[in-house]
Parts: structure tokens; sequence; C-alpha cells
């Protein structure tokens, strides 16, 4: 089992080092060699490889990108996964070099080209080393300095490197941001969970650390006495809870984004939520994401999670407020597979706050009398839940989230209680909970908690990402004791007509159990408590992932809808007088789920023509993104119509074919080429090659030869073309673009806006939502503002500049603050404001700009033009009364 997440791509600082920097870096190799890596498009990307002293006789092997040239720029230390080395995440470093970072890259002690003995992050050994490649980087005359000898630095990694992410923020205050993925918050939690041994999982750590022999003496000796016994003891305990990020948790104030597996029975997601937990009470932002894959396999949506990173340390260590970071809490879900090549499909469901892992929850009466049950002697056989080096090869928990159950339990060694059919689908978000009473024939039991979800007549019982919980029940004998057990968290939607079952067996392949023969008894002491935290549809819930890298088109919206709203309604009939309009909006209204009197949009309405460019505008929590996803037929409107070419919206709907969307970025296979990956796309799709148009879509978004090259060499806005490219196949009626220059370069941005004019002028339609209003301005034909869910103002783009009580008043000089004070202070005067050019004056109803100038002359204000010309951002902060 590969413990290394390939290509996994982050406010608060201070200037005291927790860690001492007394033994500096000492550059044993030269300077190394420098390579260009990138083709002519993007900036080429220069390595350096240096072995560095970084004290008691270890030496690391580091290589050090950069591109470009010019002002101070970030530094990022990207770390590599338990078993791997710097050459694993070579590929990210250069993504980040060309993105504008210095990006150090190292193997961990003892593995790679590395010296020293593994020491599972250990403070005084690859902790400190982190803290020693920091001064190295203060001394780079490139890298941007908060203060001397404290440079800006983000940290990532997955897994083992994403650990030494969190330690590093907690040991050295100079860390800015960090990026840790699918890993550990407490090491021997993760081992030895609730006092139970992990023991494939520990055994395949000790095996890829290439044997005890390799690791620090005081971990094999531990290791040792564990896997012989059994048991871990306290000092076993003690030993890895030093090394593990929460030992430091109450030190890590710095913006975190935490990328969790679902698919994960070695670091799962309860990691993620407790260090979300102690960052966050920290004052620190925090984000998490909960992604389809982990070590048990599945999909680690690596160019969607990369993108978010890139996102978290443009906004965090560039200090860039436009970069979109994303929600506070993510989850992808699977649809099923795709029409063409099998694969999961996945879809995203966000919330603007993490619920942590027992949100809103539900009582599910279980039913079952006490029973009792054996523990075999040695243990065996084991009844078997994940498969640790075997699952992430051959992606067996990810069957389950499509329905295919590859568990095992044998007969008399476990009890089950089961409730009655659910009604309703029910979507379970968090960690389940119950309370057993337990009995033993030894004091010391141990049980494997789970809960399937079982298919109408006990067919298909399936366990989400194939989790158990392990629970070491001392004191069992005699009168037994009450036993709360929280169960994994999961993702999980159980449908109407399936039940619950809670499952206590006595033995697991991946655990050690007791060898000694004993029997369980074991009866219900409550209801199965159920988090449903993001179970209902509503304004809260995101974009299907897939919806983010694809359009809405064909075969596979029909196929990921009919997996998702499975009860539809009748659409109303066409309107034949409609049959030419690419979008009509009547009286939309959705409330937020759960609420009667809160919405997201209330009473929306207006119309788009063919042609235009038009731009969705309005202040965050003004409804866009809920009105875009009932455009799309994701979520269902309160009240109100959407008619697209006169036929209206429903899930599923046949003119959903009409209508592409690019959301947030797209998922490309780094090794292939452009165009193979647009081809790969739409065979997925399952529609003909010729309703492609892929020449045509090309065309447009101007890859030039670029197309021929790998995608892992293309710069952030070839990346962003390339989505655009993607989500006009087909050559949609109705493109649909959330943000479609994020992340880009004012050139980058330039070519984005020609390739939506250009696919405008073709007499298609294109709607396109996006913060940087002076690019709307020069982009779009017209423009929807929005506020609290509500229109604020409709129409063209200069209509509404050129509208309005806003007037521009020009002067030769900059006009101090007491002279615009008296200004706002004038009657008929709602506002003031000073700009670069003079003042920018809002009138009441009253006012009236004759009066103004009266008013002007008398202050002694030397006028030199006055007009009622607006940015677009003047006139969308009058419509809005606020900052977008």
């Amino acid at each position: 089992m590969d413990l290394r997440l390939p290509r996994a791509r982050g406010l608060l600082r201070g200037p005291r080092r927790i860690l001492s920097a007394a033994a500096a870096v000492v550059v044993l190799a030269g300077a190394g060699t420098w390579t260009a890596v990138a083709g002519d498009d993007p900036p080429p990307v220069h390595r350096a490889d240096r072995i560095m002293a970084v004290g008691d006789g270890v030496r690391l092997d580091t290589s050090y990108f950069t591109a470009g040239s010019g002002d101070r720029r970030p530094a990022v230390l990207l770390a590599h996964g338990f078993g791997g080395s710097k050459a694993d995440v070579r590929e990210q470093a250069e993504d980040l070099a060309r993105d504008g970072y210095a990006v150090l890259t190292w193997s961990a002690r003892g593995f790679g080209k590395s010296t020293g003995k593994i020491g599972l992050n250990a403070p005084d050994g690859e902790v400190a080393d982190v803290s020693r490649l920091i001064d190295w980087l203060a001394e780079r005359p490139e890298i941007r300095l908060d203060e001397k000898g404290d440079p800006r630095v983000g940290m990532a990694g997955g897994s083992y490197g994403g650990a030494v992410a969190l330690l590093a923020a907690g040991h050295d205050q100079r860390v800015d941001a960090i990026a840790p993925a699918i890993t550990y918050w407490n090491l021997s939690d993760a081992l030895f969970p609730n006092g139970v041994l992990k023991k494939l999982w520990a055994g395949i750590f000790v095996n890829l650390g290439g044997g005890c022999e390799r690791f620090e003496d005081e971990l094999c000796r531990m290791y040792q006495r564990v896997a012989e016994s059994g048991k871990p003891d306290a000092e076993a305990v003690e030993l890895l809870d030093r090394r593990s990020p929460q030992a430091v948790g109450d030190r890590i104030s710095v913006p975190t984004l935490l990328t969790q597996g679902q698919t994960d029975s070695l670091f799962p997601l309860d990691h993620a939520d407790r260090a979300a937990r102690a960052i966050r009470a920290n004052g620190a932002p925090v984000a998490v994401d909960w992604i389809a894959g982990g070590h048990d396999g599945g999909d680690l949506e690596t160019d969607r999670t990369q993108a978010r990173v890139g996102a978290w340390f443009d906004r965090y260590l560039k200090d860039d407020e436009s970069a979109g970071t994303g929600p506070d809490f993510r989850v992808s879900r699977t649809l099923g597979t795709g029409s063409g090549d099998g694969e999961p499909r996945l879809e995203g469901v966000s919330a603007d706050s993490y619920p942590g892992l027992e949100s809103e929850p539900r009582a599910i009466e279980l039913r079952g009398r006490e029973q009792s049950f054996d523990n075999p002697a040695g243990a065996s056989p084991p009844a078997v839940s994940a498969l640790p080096g075997i699952g992430g090869a051959a992606g067996l928990s990810q069957l389950s989230s499509l329905g295919i159950g590859v568990s095992l339990e044998f007969p008399g060694q476990h009890a089950a209680f089961e409730s009655a059919p659910v009604r309703e689908d029910l979507r379970v978000t968090g960690s389940p909970t119950a309370t057993v009473h337990v009995k033993s024939t030894e004091d010391d039991a141990v049980l494997f908690a789970k809960v399937y979800d079982v298919g109408p007549g006990g067919t298909q019982p399936v366990l989400p990402s194939q989790l158990v919980t392990p629970v070491r029940v001392t004191d069992a004998g005699s009168g037994g004791r009450d036993v709360k057990i929280t169960l994994p968290a999961i993702d999980h939607e159980v449908e109407s007509g399936h039940r619950l079952r809670l499952v206590l067996s006595s033995t697991d392949l991946g655990y050690a159990s007791p060898a000694a023969p004993a029997t369980y008894t074991v009866s219900l002491k409550g209801d199965l408590r159920v988090p449903t935290a993001l179970g209902g549809t509503g304004p809260t819930a995101g974009l299907p992932a897939w919806v983010w890298w694809a359009p809405l088109a064909g075969a596979a919206v029909a196929a990921a809808l009919l997996l998702t709203a499975r009860r539809r309604t009748t659409a109303p009939p066409p309107d034949p007088a409609l049959a030419g309009v690419p979008l009509q909006i009547t009286d939309l209204t959705k409330r937020y789920a759960r609420s009667t009197d809160r919405y997201a949009v209330r009473d929306l309405s207006f119309r788009v023509e063919q042609g235009q460019v038009l731009g969705l505008l309005g202040p965050n929590g003004a409804g866009k993104t809920t009105t875009l996803r009932m455009l799309m037929g994701l979520i269902t409107p309160d009240g109100g119509e959407i008619r697209v070419f006169g036929h209206a919206i429903a899930p599923g709907a046949p003119v959903l074919s009409r209508v592409g969307a690019f959301v947030e970025g797209a998922g490309f296979l780094p090794h292939l080429s452009g165009r193979e990956n647009l081809e790969l796309y739409w065979r997925a799709t399952g529609r003909p090659p010729g309703d492609a148009h892929l020449d045509e879509a090309l065309e447009i978004a101007g890859l030039g030869e670029a197309l021929a090259r790998a995608v892992r060499t293309y710069s952030q806005g070839m990346r962003q073309r390339l989505a655009i490219a993607q989500a006009m196949l087909g050559l949609p009626d109705l493109l649909i673009l959330d943000e479609p220059t994020n992340g880009l370069d004012p050139p980058q941005i330039r070519e984005m806006r020609e390739v939506m004019i250009r696919y405008a002028a073709a007499g298609r339609t294109v709607i396109v939502s996006s913060h940087l209003l002076a690019e709307v301005e020069q982009t779009c034909t017209h423009l929807v503002v929005m506020d609290h869910g509500r229109l604020v103002q409709a129409g063209p783009v200069g209509e509404i500049v050129g509208s309005g009580d806003t007037l521009l008043v020009g002067t030769p000089e900059p006009v101090d603050a007491p002279l615009v004070e008296k200004v706002a202070a004038l009657p008929g005067v709602a506002s003031a404001t000073a700009t670069d050019g003079g003042l920018l004056v809002r009138l009441d109803a009253g006012g009236t700009a004759r009066d103004l100038i009266a008013e002007l002359v008398r202050l002694d204000v030397p006028v030199e033009s006055v007009g009622p010309h607006r940015r677009l951002e003047d006139a969308f902060l009058t419509l809005i009364g606020e900052p977008a």
C-alpha cells in the first residue's frame, strides 16, 4: 500500500522561533544543477539539487524550484508521503513555481538519498529539519521576508508530509499557511484507536520504512513490543503522542486547509475534525475538504485539490484577497459510473461553515434482543472490513459508494441490531453514535462496531467506505458496563426502503484481538443517532464536482440526475413564444432549507437574449450561486419558473443538453495532452464524436500548438482556457461561467475576455459570474445585479453605468479629508468619497447636480468637471449600498 499522496497541490505570523536555529544548514553539494523543465508558453522552471547538512550527521537531499525573475516571492515547503521521496512531489513543485512561488522539496530522514533514521516526525528530528530549511530560505535573495530571518512561507504535503506541515506550524511561528492532506492529528490514536492495535497498517508502516532497523531505536523497540503482545502499552502511546500534531495543537494558528479522505481506514475523517476544531479555536481560518479517495483507494481528486491549495496559498501567502479559497466545508459524493469509462462520477456539496461530525442528529430506532457471540481462539477466522495494502490498489473501498458490499462477517462471531426501513432518502454526514451494554466472560473485551446499509429483503449489505470502529472494553466481566460507541465518520446516502444494521463483531482482519477465547453478550441501550448536517437540498448544497469540470451535456447529465433526483415531476409543456430565448426567469424563489421565512432567492425575474454576454453580479450571499444551481436543474425552486429556449427546467430536462457550465476548475489528467483530455471527456459522455465540435471549441479557446503538450506543462491561464474549451464541447447555446478569470494574471484575463466575446459573437449566449467588476464592464453587454436574493437592476452595461444618482466631480488636485466631510454634509448629498481624480458624490432624493455645483463653488472646491459617468464599481456600490 502506497502511503504517498501523488501531487496533492495555504495571516498570522510571529518573529519568535520556537525551534532553535542554532544549527545552521550547511550546503554540501555546490549550487546544484539548474534545468529548464517547461515549454515555450509557461515560464521555464529551474531546479537546483543540493545536499544539506542539518546537524547530528544527517544530510537531506533537497531540490529548489523557481521560475521567472523579478520581485521577491513567497516560498512553499513541499513534503512527501511515507515511503516516498522528494521525487514524488516534483510535478507539484514545478506547478507552484510557475504560479510565482519558490518551492523547496526534500527527502525526509531515512528516505530517498537522505541519511538518518526515521523518527516519525520527531520534534528534534524531522520537525527541526523544517526549521533549518526555513533558515536557508530566509537567506535567499528572491524570497519575500516578513522581517529579517522570517520568510513568507507555506507548507503542503500528504499523509506523513501533511503531519510534518501541521507540526512545523506548531513549532515554528515563521510558517504562515499550511495545506495538509489525508494525514493524522494523533498518531497513537491512528495506530492504536481506542486501545486496539491496527496491526496490518502498523506492519505496512514498518515495511514501507525499509524494516524496523531503519527507524529510531526507541520506535523499533516499541513496535516489536506492541506487535508481539497485540496490545499497546502506556509507553507506546506516550511515545507517539509526542510526535503528533495534537501535542502542539494549541500553538497552530495559521490559515489551514485540511483535506481528508473518506475511504481511509488509516487516518479517518475524525482526525481532520479534531484538527479543525483545535486550530479554529486558536483564531485561524480553517477549511475542511472531504475527498472521495484516501489510503484505501478511490479518487484523490488531485487536480481539483491541487488548484484549491494553490488558491489557498495565493490568498494567505500572496495576500491576494480575490483568490477563491472555497467553502469552509466541502464533501465529494459518488453519483455512479459514467456512461463510457466506468469511473465513478462525483458531485461536490458544500456548506458555509464546518458542521463537525455530530451535527443535526436524527434518532433511528434499532430492534434486536440481547445477543451472545464468541471471540474464537486466536481471533481466527477474522471478519473483513477494509483491506489495507490491497484495497488501495483495487479501489475496493470505493465500491461501497456504488452499492457493492465486500465485507465479511462470520456466524456466531457478531451481534446485529436492525432498524425498520427508512421512509425517505437519508443522508448521513458525520459519525453515528450508539450506546450498548457489554458483558464478557473475560475482563478485557474487544469489539468492532460498524453500520451497514441493507437493501430491501436483506440484499446487498454495504459497509460505507469499509470503515469500522474498534472498541476495547475493560472491566466487562461480571455485570458488564454501558459503552457509548462513536462510529466512523462517513458521508453516505441511505435510500428509501433500506435499513440500517448495527453490527458488533469480535474480530477484524486489520486489528489485533485478544487471542484467548471468550463469549461476549451485547444489548441495546438506546437509539442509533445519525448526523444529517448536509442531508437536505437547498442553498447550502454545493455544485457537483463533475459539473465544475464538465458541461451539462447530454447523457452524462441525465445519468447523474437519475441518481440524485429519482422522483421527478412532470414538466410543463414548452412555450413556443420563448423558443428563441436562451433564458427567462420568472418570479424565481428558493427558501433556505428548513426555513419558511428566510430566502436565498426571492421573486427574481430577468431575461437573457441571444448574443448577449450577461454579467451576474452581487455581493456574497446575494443568491447568485443558488440561482445558477436552479438554472442547471441541480436544486428545485420553491416558486417561480426557469425556461431555457422555452422549456421549463427540471432535473434531467433534455434541454439541459444545450447548456454548458464551468464553475470552479477542471480536472485533467496531467500526463495527457490538452486534446487527449478533451477527447477522453467527450467519449465518456457517450455522445457521437461528430457532436463534439472539438475543432470549433479549440479555435475559440485559442490554445494553438499547446494542445499537443501534456497538461502538466500548462500555465494556469492555459488550464483555464482548456477548461472553457471543455465546457464549450458540443457548442452549447447557453454557456455559464463562474469566475472564469480566477487566478489569472492580466494578460491571461484579457485572453479569457476575448474567448467569451468570440463565443457570443456567433449568436450564442454567455452568463458570467465574477467579482472582477472592471473586467465585467469590458466583457459583458448586459448585467443582472442581485442583493439579498432579489433583483436590484438589470439592463445593458452602458445604461447601468451611465445612470443613477452618482456624480464624478473632477478636481485638479486631490481633495483633503476635512473638505470631503464638508461636501458629504451638504443638503441633498447622501455621501462623498475622495477618488484619484476628485470626488464621487451620491445625491439623495432631493439633490440635484445644479445645487451641488453651487455648493462646491461656495466651499472653494476647484471644480474642473462634473458628469454622470461612473465605473461599474461605482454603480455597483451605489446599487447595493455596501462593498461587494
